[in-house]
């Protein structure tokens, strides 16, 4: 059996090795990237007990209007995964428009029947080392629009259904999603540098044996 200090340093000696063998970005300042087939990414994620202690929606503030365009976090994402792109009025007030919800495969042209989730929810981030981070940390990461997986425009009812729950006891319904979500989930958990438990662990090996040709690719932030 493996002990916890010895995972500790297989884990940090297994993402050392993905960061090194990724594709160099553009640019001399660009972020680091992680690529790696699924099941090697998973093994690199770092294993830890969860904590919900003190957690608080309001830690992580969201929905801000960062480069100050008018339109808030909320907006930008629905704006960028429209498939059929809405007016975007004064105040960016959106009119118009389709969206596809990946996780049930349901189209709509209501965008007030969408959510954006957060695809690691704020809570369970919060439970695998957010509770660490300064404020201004958990604000970059309830808005961040730097990878375009950590945010998803979802149906409401999916993404109320899912609530805060991890891949142990929730998953997608659309069964031609589940791949997708599988690598969004660990692309999310990587970027962040945030931890799994081992029900969270099991959950995400059992789902990537379905998934065998399937690959990490995300930004990592630092």
């Amino acid at each position: 059996m493996i002990n916890t200090t010895t995972r500790g340093l297989m884990t940090a000696a297994l993402t050392a090795s993905l960061l090194s063998a990724a594709a160099p970005s553009a640019g001399a300042d660009a972020a680091p990237r992680v690529h790696a087939p699924v099941a090697q990414a998973i093994e690199a994620l770092p294993v830890a007990e969860e904590s919900r202690e003190g957690y608080k929606r309001s830690a992580f503030r969201h929905w801000i209007d960062e480069d100050r365009d008018g339109c808030d976090t909320r907006r930008e994402v629905l704006i960028e995964e429209a498939t059929e792109a809405p007016t975007v009025g004064p105040r960016c007030r959106l009119t118009g428009g389709k969206w596809h919800s990946y996780y049930d495969e349901v189209d709509t042209t209501s965008a007030r029947g969408l959510d954006i989730d957060h695809l690691v929810p704020l809570a369970e981030a919060w439970d695998s080392g957010a509770s660490q981070w300064s404020a201004k940390r958990r604000q970059a990461y309830a808005n961040d629009l730097g990878w375009s997986r950590s945010l998803v425009a979802v149906s409401a009812r999916s993404n109320r259904q899912k609530s805060d729950q991890d891949p142990s006891t929730w998953w997608v319904p659309a069964a031609s999603a589940s791949c997708q979500y599988l690598t969004d989930w660990i692309g999310v958990k990587t970027r962040w540098g945030l931890s799994v438990d081992d029900s969270e662990l099991a959950a995400l090996r059992e789902r990537a044996e379905q998934c065998p040709d399937s690959t990490v690719d995300v930004p990592m932030v630092n």
